[in-house]
């Protein structure tokens, strides 16, 4: 068959959408759908609902047959079990999800969580294309990553290796979500850079565009455009923000020597208000046989279907090692 007319189904499951869509080898989308998560009603209710509006696109050639595999980002997804386990965003205790959609759609299937999907979809489609080794950090409202080594995804022992966001960076620091303190997402996230300028507001009485949202209101991209604008306050969050991913990322280095760290996520679009400070305090702190030698670079996936490259990628992946 035509590598043309093979496709693989790649999932993005989220806690209020999922996206799937059908990808070829080069990362051609042919069709992108999306669709409420809907999780309280269950996870074989969703694939259900998945399958059917994949089964009612087929068509121009493409069918069941054309599909050879099915990638899934999920949260809190095993690797090597094809499971999700104890997702609170999605409120599910354990799902076998290759048993449950193996009953909509018999292909062979890789999951993993979303920032994993998102490291290979950068080593395959985008960013990463010809690398082997790469980090990928995803800045969103939390602190996600992939950890890529020899061209192979790290998943330690269980499934669940290469949680960066939660290295401890400040001990007896902020509080996180997941029950500890002092995790690196609490301060390098959109949700960290927010509490950031909270905290710098109650510290400064000076002048801030900032100080006219309500705490409630006021998102990253806000601080972002005010910091393009001059305000102090933001400018210093930001410079707060790269000080604590640079630092980070030279530890990170240190185990494992990427060709480059690419960032992702809504955070990462702040472009040279956080590349700029991450990159000098990176070098100012990592070993100085690294040092300037590691790329941090932005995303090279679209924006529009990244979330479906990546859990596409894993499929391909899959494919290539099986």
């Amino acid at each position: 068959m035509n590598n043309q007319k093979e496709y693989v189904l790649g999932v993005d499951i989220g806690g209020t959408n999922t996206v799937f869509g059908l990808v070829n080898r080069n990362g051609h989308v042919k069709e992108e759908i999306t669709i409420t998560t809907d999780a309280q009603k269950g996870a074989e209710q969703l694939f259900s609902r998945i399958t059917d509006r994949i089964h009612s696109v087929l068509n121009n050639g493409i069918t069941t047959s054309s599909i050879k595999a099915v990638g899934m980002g999920a949260p809190n997804a095993n690797y090597f079990k094809n499971t999700i386990e104890n997702a609170p965003n999605l409120g599910w205790k354990f799902v076998d999800v290759k048993k449950i959609f193996g009953q909509y759609l018999a292909k062979p299937l890789f999951i993993t969580n979303d920032a994993n999907a998102s490291a290979l979809g950068e080593m395959h489609f985008g960013a990463a294309k010809g690398m082997k080794n790469v980090i990928v950090i995803t800045l969103g409202t939390g602190l996600g990553s992939g950890i890529i080594v020899d061209g192979d995804l790290v998943y330690g022992h269980d499934g669940f290796a290469g949680e960066l966001g939660h290295v401890c960076v400040i001990p007896n620091g902020r509080q996180c979500k997941c029950g500890l303190n002092g995790c690196l997402e609490t301060y390098v996230s959109a949700s960290g850079l927010k509490r950031t300028v909270h905290e710098l507001l109650a510290k400064n009485i000076g002048e801030s565009i900032l100080r006219h949202n309500s705490i409630e209101d006021l998102e990253a991209v806000h601080i972002a455009e005010a910091a393009e604008k001059g305000d102090a306050i933001a400018q210093e969050a930001f410079e707060f923000t790269g000080k604590m991913l640079g630092i980070s990322l030279a530890s990170f280095i240190a185990f494992s020597r990427p060709q480059a760290i690419i960032l992702f996520g809504g955070l990462a679009r702040a472009g040279q208000l956080l590349f700029e400070p991450t990159i000098r305090h990176m070098n100012n702190h990592v070993l100085p046989l690294f040092r300037d030698k590691i790329d941090v670079i932005p995303s090279g996936l679209h924006n529009g279907n990244s979330a479906v490259l990546g859990a596409a990628a894993l499929a391909w992946h899959g494919l290539e090692r099986s």
